[in-house]
């Protein structure tokens, strides 16, 4: 029951771009400008509102996701209290699912500061 804080201020995330993605053994990572996501559960990503793909911790992320590397955010919106919304410039967008209430599903780090963490 963590949910996205809704004091964490996203619109910074606008007109940056992916400068990394990281697959670990049960988490997906990528960083746009001064915040790094370190994502557990699923992934989804849509082309123009079609899903292109998805991660989820037990298979490596599909190619579709190579195309994020490079492209600008062009919004950042929490659509509810469990689902951010990444638009980027290619028509890309990624949707952030906070889908449990007994386990963390995220973690957000905004600057350089590991205390600067929003667990979610």
């Amino acid at each position: 029951m963590y949910r996205f804080p809704t004091d964490l201020d996203f619109s910074s995330l606008v007109g940056e771009f992916t400068t990394q993605i990281c697959v670990g053994q049960f988490d997906l990572q990528f960083s746009l400008g001064k915040f790094r996501f370190i994502v557990y559960s699923p992934i989804e990503l849509l082309k123009d509102g079609c899903p292109i793909g998805t991660w989820d911790s037990v298979s490596w992320p599909p190619p579709a996701f190579y195309d994020l590397m490079g492209t600008a955010v062009a919004s950042a919106e929490l659509a509810d209290e469990r689902t951010l919304v990444l638009r980027f410039e290619n028509g890309l967008e990624v949707r952030l699912v906070d889908d449990s209430d007994q386990y963390e599903t995220m973690q957000i780090i905004v600057g350089k500061d590991p205390g600067a963490s929003h667990i979610i």
